[in-house]
């Protein structure tokens, strides 16, 4: 008895099947175990070859159906796979970097750049070590999500995910400090929010992107292709 050849079956029927060489090669693969086991499995319950082979192809169903399910699958596999390479990863080591660093220059740095008002609280912190590594880390940041493809938002968006978090934090927790501590003038409770915005949203993001944007356009500039188009 000759078993079928699945894999060439698969191909023939298969022709509007749109991946990349690699990923139609392990579909095809895992398609073709598949037919092979239902096929063994009839002949072991004393199904004749021919409909054993018949019925096995059926649970495929329709063809064009089913090269569509496959191609939505891959599509939305891929797609949560490279916002993870793109965005995730990068901006959560940045976001660890940032934070740890932080926590090392309070612990064991210089003392702080304090800012006042006129002289007067509310006052902002300025750790400068700390700002100064700021933009090596958006670097880093940069360089990962770009490598693995990631579009300029995404980029820009991993580059300032520790500043992001903390503008989130800020937004859910300094309303509610300033509806509860009412007996605050109201100009200093602006000003609070002003300066607390500034020494740990603005200021920070600002100097990550100095070092993730000058990275961002030096990768776009070496990508493979950029030369080529350039010297045409």
């Amino acid at each position: 008895m000759t078993t079928p050849d699945w894999q060439a079956l698969l191909r023939r029927e298969l022709t509007g099947l749109a991946l990349e060489e690699s990923q139609r090669r392990e579909v095809l693969a895992e398609l073709a175990d598949h037919l092979e086991e239902t096929f063994q499995a009839l002949l072991r319950s004393g199904v004749a070859p021919h409909e054993a082979e018949r019925r096995a192809l059926a649970e495929a169903g329709n063809w064009r159906r089913l090269c569509l399910d496959i191609q939505t699958a891959r599509c939305k596999e891929n797609g949560m796979t490279n916002r993870v390479r793109q965005f995730w990863l990068p901006g959560i080591l940045t976001f660890v970097l940032t934070e740890g660093l932080l926590g090392l220059f309070q612990k064991i740095g210089p003392k702080p750049l304090i800012f006042a008002w006129s002289g007067h609280p509310p006052v902002a912190l300025f750790y400068v070590p700390w700002l100064l590594a700021l933009p090596f880390i958006g670097a880093v940041s940069a360089y990962l999500s770009r490598r693995a493809g990631g579009s300029p938002r995404a980029v820009i968006s991993s580059i300032l995910f520790p500043v992001l978090a903390m503008l989130g934090l800020f937004v859910v927790t300094v309303p509610v400090a300033l509806v509860i501590d009412r007996r605050v003038d109201h100009q200093i409770q602006a000003l609070a929010v002003l300066l607390l915005l500034l020494g740990w949203v603005l200021i920070p993001g600002a100097a990550l992107l100095v070092g993730g944007l000058p990275t961002t356009l030096l990768l776009e500039r070496h990508k493979p292709g950029t030369k080529t188009a350039q010297n045409e």
